[in-house]
């Protein structure tokens, strides 16, 4: 079955109820380029069951010297050009079938000195004219006729993705205070704290596990309770530590 009928034969099973959405997943909301690699695959996931119609768009995340973010859409025009850099997104538009899977590449083009952030956000979206879908007016008014018949919400998603140095350095101190841990990232890359948990004295009764990415530079301070044991793995690059304190 060619692309166009099966698309009109997937439209024309939208004689929907009220419940019916798309709903997507994109799996981890962290992804990570690692050196020597200049683009990933990010699979896009539909789980309801309608069509999605899925927008692409991709934000450098910048940081200032309070460690505030910031985000500056990516100039495609600009980074077609040569010595254009950053990130970008093909296909910026997938049409993803109720139960399907569809894929985007995310390609990296630039300078490899020092870490850089992207933030890659999924929407699904009413197909409009202007959004470049190929799907005919037709296709188009019958989809958002029948999605019109209910009350449908559209959850879009965000990946961060941190394009590594081409020269990994870690130096992580790790400092065991009287009330606080800290942990200080004194190298060029992010480093992870997977699994962190917070748990009474017996190391049974703890909280949800959390992850906490530190950048280069930040630091993450602990306040510690009395009472209480933490551990987490701590990721740099491809080495992993388990660590533990307490109070």
């Amino acid at each position: 079955m060619g692309k166009r009928a099966l698309l009109t034969a997937m439209l024309g099973m939208l004689s929907l109820p009220v419940y019916s959405a798309p709903e997507i997943s994109i799996g981890t909301l962290y992804d990570y380029l690692e050196p020597g690699k200049s683009s990933m695959l990010k699979r896009v996931r539909n789980n309801g069951d309608v069509t999605a119609f899925v927008k692409v768009s991709v934000s450098e995340v910048i940081y200032d010297s309070d460690g505030k973010p910031s985000e500056r859409p990516t100039d495609v025009a600009t980074f077609s050009k040569k010595g254009g850099e950053g990130m970008v997104a093909s296909p910026t538009r997938l049409i993803v079938p109720a139960g399907g899977t569809q894929a985007a590449r995310l390609l990296y083009r630039g300078s490899r000195e020092r870490e850089r952030y992207y933030r890659v956000r999924f929407v699904p979206v009413l197909p409009e004219k202007q959004d470049e879908f190929a799907v005919s007016e037709e296709e188009r008014e019958q989809y958002n006729e029948a999605m019109s018949a209910g009350v449908n919400v559209l959850a879009g998603y965000g990946t961060f993705v941190i394009v590594r140095p081409a020269k990994e350095r870690y130096d992580t101190k790790l400092i065991d205070g009287g009330d606080t841990y800290t942990v200080a990232n004194n190298g060029n890359a992010t480093v992870v704290l997977d699994a962190f948990f917070n748990c009474a004295a017996d190391a049974k009764n703890c909280e949800s596990p959390t992850v906490h990415h530190v950048l280069p530079g930040k630091k993450m301070v602990v306040a510690k309770t009395a009472g209480r044991t933490y551990r987490f793995e701590l990721i740099e690059g491809k080495h992993k530590r388990e660590v533990r304190f307490g109070k």
